[in-house]
């Protein structure tokens, strides 16, 4: 009877430890799983990147190239003002550059304050709120005094608004009431439950723009549009139609009587010579789809006339560029 109970407790023994060491086993397996799918994420986010950057190059030399010779149909080989998407096919695969003019987005420095206030409001601040932020970036930029003054001299580290125009967008995060979320975007949750991003105000503003040129109907942002006067109904139904494909000159008319009152605002390409190239990039799996990741870089350059060495002078460099994208063209 002892025996049986001896051999009974060893066989409890020997279950609760097969138990323990399954446990561990399965454990470590999850882990090795999970770091090895993090690796690969990682590793495909990396090449995803500098696709991305290449494109970008590439991009950049097609517009100092010029539209070389004509392609079928009247299309330049390569780049001319006024084309607001260039797709590239990589071995590895796809990257699509959006050509934006620095003149499709208002110039903070010298917007109106009534553009300022529909622009926050476009971007979801209630009008109070609208109120107080357009006021502070008036500001800023040199009009007014008091109160704000005192707020930032009592900040840690405490400074002065230089009551100026701002010489770089970024500046804007230091104004009162800004946030980092008003700034740069995020995201909103559709009825849907889908998640969709949300411009920021680094996105419908620019240091680089004299302000007095046309906006561009292909890549303005449709807060820019909003704030500039034109109808919610006339914003969606443009930004749908150029999302298909990009708008050619022949439908200028039809897109510009979208846009109601704010029509004359608006033209086709840039008339300046600044420009925003955000590079997307996606990579092609080896059944020959394209992943669900996306990279994005984006360069602000401007062009110089050939006369001058080099063909461009790059502004600014942004390595994590995500944001709304413009077309929805990927191949599949």
């Amino acid at each position: 009877m002892r025996s049986t109970r001896r051999r009974g407790g060893a066989l409890l023994m020997v279950l609760w430890l097969s138990a323990a060491l399954s446990a561990i086993a399965f454990s470590v397996a999850l882990k090795v799983r999970t770091e090895m799918g993090r690796a690969e994420t990682s590793m495909e986010g990396l090449r995803a990147y500098y696709l991305a950057c290449g494109a970008a190059d590439r991009a950049l030399n097609y517009m100092t190239y010029g539209p070389g010779a004509r392609a079928e149909g009247g299309r330049p080989q390569f780049w001319e003002p006024g084309v607001p998407l260039l797709v590239f096919n990589f071995p590895g695969g796809v990257a699509m550059v959006e050509v934006i003019p620095e003149s499709s987005r208002l110039s903070v420095n010298r917007a109106s304050p009534e553009e300022i206030f529909r622009l926050l409001i476009a971007l979801g601040l209630p009008p109070e709120e609208a109120g107080q932020v357009s006021g502070a970036i008036l500001h800023w930029r040199g009009q007014g005094g008091g109160q704000l003054d005192s707020i930032y001299l009592s900040r840690t580290p405490s400074f002065r608004a230089p009551h100026a125009s701002l010489e770089q967008i970024e500046e804007l995060m230091s104004v009162a009431g800004i946030t980092p979320e008003l700034f740069h975007g995020g995201y909103t949750r559709t009825a849907e439950g889908a998640l969709m991003p949300r411009s920021g105000l680094r996105d419908c503003l620019t240091v680089w723009s004299a302000g007095n040129s046309p906006l561009d109907i292909n890549t303005t942002d449709p807060a820019v549009m909003l704030a500039l006067g034109a109808p919610p109904q006339g914003v969606e139904a443009l930004v749908n139609l150029r999302s298909r494909s990009p708008i050619p000159p022949v439908q200028r008319g039809e897109a510009s009587a979208l846009l109601g009152p704010a029509a004359g605002r608006f033209g086709i390409g840039g008339t300046e010579l600044t420009y925003t190239l955000r590079a997307t990039a996606r990579l092609r799996r080896q059944d020959g789809r394209l992943s669900d990741l996306r990279r994005s870089v984006a360069l602000t350059v401007q062009l110089l006339p050939m006369s001058q060495p080099g063909g461009y002078r790059i502004l600014a460099w942004h390595d994590n560029a995500a944001g709304r994208e413009l077309f929805n063209v990927w191949p599949e």
